[in-house]
């Protein structure tokens, strides 16, 4: 099974979507809260090539996006492979 990261925020409703997804496939994952530290949050944007937003999502080390990308490669059938599921 990949290693997962999701770096999400309190009361993030996409947060909330793109775990729910995760929990779904059964999938274990490390949540990084950018609000508790603040300096988690410098760390994702230099991850995520400046994306500030949240949810940012890694799975093995690559950066997939938000909620709509993780969206996006479950709807085309391309999740499971990345997550070494297939």
């Amino acid at each position: 099974m990949a290693k997962v990261e999701i770096y999400t925020s309190m009361f993030c409703l996409y947060c909330y979507r793109a775990k729910a997804v995760l929990r779904g496939k059964g999938v274990d994952y490390t949540e990084i809260r950018v609000t508790a530290r603040p300096g988690r949050r410098k760390e994702m944007i230099a991850r995520s090539d400046g994306r500030a937003t949240v949810p940012q999502i890694f799975i093995d080390g690559r950066h997939i996006g938000g909620l709509g990308e993780l969206a996006a490669l479950e709807r085309h059938d391309k999740l499971d492979q990345l997550l070494g599921m297939a």
